[in-house]
């Protein structure tokens, strides 16, 4: 059964470690959106916002959206990783995308995200995991889950919620 899966939520809250435990699990392909922006130069904050514009997020998913109809069209989970700290880009999946979805939005208190990053090969600091935090916090969107325990528990209740 095809479908796809966003997982978003702040810096450091183990987005891209519980995406990839996902795909190995269900043999899934990965599509980090933070690699897509910085490929095509829409990695850029905005000054006047403080962040990565909309637009360029949008920009980033009508780079990868030929490639995951794709896989989706061969049968393939598809699993999209971002912060996704606006909502407009994750409609616009959802409205691209003609196939079911799930959206995780992942938690955990900013003093663990901020630890977590610290433990990194390549971090983003104190500053920019408050930044995140906040813009990701504004608001919750699909299902809820509290990464704030181990990694293996938080990949075992999101396949709690996906097909079998």
């Amino acid at each position: 059964m095809s479908y796809f899966i966003i997982i978003r939520g702040p810096l450091g809250c183990g987005k891209s470690t519980i995406a990839r435990k996902l795909v190995d699990i269900l043999n899934a392909e990965y599509i980090s959106i933070d690699e897509i922006l910085a490929k095509n130069g829409l990695d850029e904050i905005n000054p006047k916002i403080g962040c990565i514009s909309e637009d360029n997020f949008i920009k980033a998913n009508e780079a990868i959206i030929p490639h995951a109809n794709e896989m989706l069209s061969k049968g393939r989970v598809v699993i999209f990783d971002a912060c996704f700290y606006h909502k407009k880009p994750i409609e616009h999946l959802i409205k691209k995308l003609k196939f079911p979805y799930y959206i995780f939005t992942l938690k955990a208190p900013l003093e663990v995200c901020i630890e977590r990053d610290s433990k990194r090969e390549k971090k983003h600091g104190k500053n920019a995991a408050r930044d995140v935090y906040k813009l990701v916090s504004k608001f919750d969107y699909g299902i809820v889950i509290d990464v704030s325990k181990s990694v293996d528990k938080s990949v075992e209740e999101i396949l709690s919620y996906l097909p079998r």
